[in-house]
């Protein structure tokens, strides 16, 4: 009788597992069942309709440290498969991809749609049998066989696959199964900020600031955007994803701090003022910005410590001169929500890692059961990282099982 392997989930991770396996081992047949009446919806969005493929960044050891949740569980992974492979398989298969300026791969012709051609085009050729609009509502082991309930009857597997993504529904069913489910946060988000400094600021951007969370070792450094709602930009969501967990925790409720000078202490900016006030004493000091601080930020930040529009750098005192040192480099802000960034939808929790073989992306509990994507408690930052986890557990699960496994 022929060997079944049904996957439950038609997004980047499952499809590419359907093809792996429907191609390492042609006798065996492989069924997709997906939800939804369209697949691979993540991948027509990412990049905001291009597709962020992947990262160039080829060595695992660097590329796991873009993993807030699993960094160390997918070293062996990406030795076995990394953004070198992805890249390669595209290439091989027709789609052109391109390396940018920041190292996000994207496809040469700028349209998701070519991903989604070539990944349909392949499973077609492999003779994967997709069923879409087909829910999962059960999952059974019994004479080591696999029952999975759908509305359109039973299906009956040797081995599965679960790449469903964030889906509570296949949690609950996984949990009922014996797999611990570490509860799911949002990560990857902005921080929602009422206060005069940056209101009207929308749009105002900084290469390099150094943001912190107050009372915790939660610090990042790198460009920073004023948003209609507050803070946004590659250092708030660096945070945001590295504190998922804790930040849930608070209810979105949490002071931080702002050095928007980042490559500057304290003690230098006040050097810098003192310096100021000695060789420009009648300078206007709301006219005039310094450290690249944009000018209509540095009025603000000014105004915040009592320098009004008419002062001169000789009219401030000691005191307000300090005060106005360590706004710039320590700004005192409280968050007081958070909203998702652009079409971004990504969350820490999942299935506990440490229930995982992951040379095989197999559960240690229940032989013959796979997981793979976001199903897992594996999240990333932006830029094609969390694409990468999910090309790299669909692979190396999709050959485990056609039966294979990948040195």
């Amino acid at each position: 009788m022929q060997e079944t392997a049904i996957i439950i989930g038609g997004g980047a991770a499952g499809i590419f597992a359907a093809i792996a396996c429907a191609e390492a081992n042609p006798s065996q047949k492989v069924i997709v069942l997906e939800k939804a009446k369209t697949l691979l919806q993540k991948v027509k969005i990412s990049g905001g309709g291009r597709c962020n493929v992947t990262h160039a960044c080829f060595v695992p050891k660097d590329l796991v440290q873009f993993y807030p949740r699993g960094n160390k569980e997918l070293i062996g992974p990406f030795s076995r498969f990394q953004p070198a492979d992805i890249m390669e398989w595209f290439a091989d298969r027709g789609v052109d991809l391109k390396i940018e300026a920041d190292n996000r791969v994207f496809p040469e012709s700028d349209q998701s749609q070519t991903i989604i051609d070539c990944l349909l085009m392949m499973a077609e050729s492999a003779g994967v049998e997709i069923k879409k609009g087909v829910a999962v509502s059960d999952i059974k082991n019994e004479d080591k066989k696999w029952q999975i309930k759908t509305q359109e009857g039973d299906y009956i597997a040797n081995k599965i696959l679960v790449a469903a993504g964030s889906s509570k529904k296949l949690w609950d069913i996984l949990k009922k199964l014996g797999h611990n489910i570490i509860e799911p946060v949002p990560s990857l988000f902005t921080f929602n900020i009422k206060d005069p400094r940056i209101k009207g600021l929308a749009g105002i951007s900084l290469d390099n600031a150094e943001v912190s969370i107050a009372n915790s070792q939660l610090v990042e450094n790198g460009p920073l955007l004023i948003t209609h709602w507050g803070l946004s930009g590659p250092v708030v969501l660096k945070l945001s994803s590295w504190g998922a967990p804790a930040l849930a925790d608070c209810m979105y409720y949490f002071p931080i701090l702002i050095n928007w000078v980042a490559d500057l202490e304290q003690e230098e900016v006040l050097a810098a003022f003192t310096e100021e006030r000695v060789s420009n004493s009648r300078k206007r000091i709301q006219n005039h910005t310094m450290f690249g601080v944009p000018l209509r930020l540095w009025k603000n930040l000014a105004q915040h410590v009592g320098i009004e529009n008419t002062h001169n750098w000789g009219d401030i005192s000691n005191k307000t001169m300090q005060d106005f040192a360590n706004e710039i480099t320590g700004s005192f802000f409280q968050v007081s929500g958070k909203s998702r960034f652009k079409e971004e939808f990504v969350t820490a929790g999942g299935v506990d890692l440490k229930e995982i073989n992951f040379k095989r992306f197999e559960s240690t509990k229940l032989p013959g059961l796979f997981l793979a994507g976001e199903i897992l408690n594996i999240d990333a930052l932006t830029g094609g990282f969390n694409f990468q986890a999910a090309w790299t557990g669909g692979w190396l699960a999709g050959h485990a099982l056609a039966g294979q496994e990948i040195e």
